[in-house]
């Protein structure tokens, strides 16, 4: 099949040529280790001052607030940890919630072992953290609370602002995960009152391989990696300097124009979910239908199972993923979906379009058409599909 269509851009970005011509003097001239004190080094080292500004200014932080990392799971590990360690002598209670990348969650289930004390909050049927939940989990010793801004499976936005307010009026360290939010709505972390956030650069348009860990001034936070003085003396390990002067890059050109590059992906968006509802039924939209990513949309098709839809798709050139998400280990639908509350059935058949900015309108008629076909053939071998159908037509 010659007709390539990549609806996958929550899992993954493409570079942008920009951000691949920023990266290529650090690849091939000015090649040195920004810790050294030679002239290469010092060269490298500039690259890297630029990078840690240019991410500063996209969420309106202090270039000294940045430390980066190899990913968003790095920077999610790191903050729970780290900050949990840092102020246990504050206490040792623990708020995040059911909807949490696994890189939050694990990092919890890790602090557990050692003796901290977590609360998880329940989600509404829209993935919205219950603020009521929150205030009323709040106690004395709690130190951290960490909640996503925008969750990567349905792509509900959280009502940051009345959780930041509650957080910070108890005087409690609030961190955010906003790897899939960065670029798609406007982040200020002064304005949102947000003591760290963890960002990745390969879902903005930016290289695998880095990835950023904002801790505002003066909140204490241990280390995860020894063996260097690299980062402030915060991470060790030489830099991996090509991925983090594209990433800077890359968050210089998504937070130009959040606002207009969001209606962009936002129209898209609405013009596909509206051509898949006409043209099929039994089909429901899951997360919040306006509080939501603009360039993302996670349908469930009654009747369908989803991994057997995405290998269709996948035959017809597009790639997508599915909101069931299974372990191999595991035939069990996504956390996120169940405590959503979503019906088991339903939630198996959960796929999630996440659209790239060079897709098309003309792209998304031809998934739209493809979808229509797969979802037909796979409902006419389906036992339950085929027992609704018998069903109308015996009344």
């Amino acid at each position: 099949m010659d007709k390539k269509v990549y609806l996958d851009a929550a899992a993954t970005t493409y570079i942008n040529n920009q951000v691949l011509a920023e990266m290529m003097p650090v690849l091939t001239t000015e090649y040195g280790n920004p810790n050294s004190l030679h002239t290469f080094g010092q060269n490298a080292k500039r690259y890297l001052d630029t990078a840690r500004k240019r991410v500063a200014d996209g969420i309106g932080a202090e270039p000294s607030e940045i430390y980066f990392t190899s990913g968003g799971t790095e920077a999610d590990n790191w903050a729970i940890i780290g900050l949990a360690r840092a102020n246990k002598d504050k206490g040792n209670h623990i708020i995040t919630s059911k909807i949490e990348h696994h890189a939050i969650l694990d990092a919890c289930k890790q602090l557990e072992k050692e003796g901290f004390k977590v609360t998880y909050l329940p989600v509404d049927k829209y993935g919205i953290v219950s603020l009521s939940a929150l205030m009323h989990e709040i106690r004395k010793d709690t130190i951290l609370v960490s909640i996503m801004v925008a969750n990567n499976e349905v792509g509900t936005i959280q009502n940051l602002n009345a959780i930041a307010r509650t957080v910070k009026e108890k005087d409690i360290i609030f961190h955010c995960d906003a790897v899939q939010a960065l670029g798609n709505i406007h982040l200020n972390v002064n304005e949102l009152n947000i003591d760290a956030m963890s960002l990745s650069s390969h879902k903005i348009y930016g290289p695998t391989g880095a990835g950023a860990l904002y801790v505002r001034k003066g909140i204490k936070i241990d280390s995860l990696l020894k063996g260097g003085s690299q980062e402030s003396g915060k991470r060790g390990g030489t830099v991996n300097l090509p991925a983090i002067v594209g990433f800077g890059k890359a968050v210089e050109l998504v937070t130009k124009d959040v606002t207009g590059n969001a209606q962009k992906l936002r129209h898209l968006r609405e013009y596909f979910t509206k051509r898949v509802m006409e043209k099929i039924d039994h089909v429901h939209l899951l997360g919040h239908p306006h509080q939501r990513l603009p360039g993302m949309v996670t349908l469930s098709f009654e009747f369908v199972e989803g991994e057997a839809l995405l290998m269709l798709l996948d035959m017809s050139g597009i790639a997508v993923s599915t909101g069931s998400a299974c372990t191999s280990n595991s035939l069990d639908p996504s956390h996120v979906l169940m405590a959503m509350n979503i019906e088991h059935d339903l939630a198996q058949t959960a796929v999630r379009f996440s659209i790239a900015k060079n897709v098309t309108k003309e792209d998304l008629d031809y998934v739209v058409n493809e979808l229509v076909k797969h979802v037909k053939k796979l409902r006419e071998i389906s036992p339950l599909h085929i027992s609704v159908v018998d069903d109308k037509e015996g009344e």
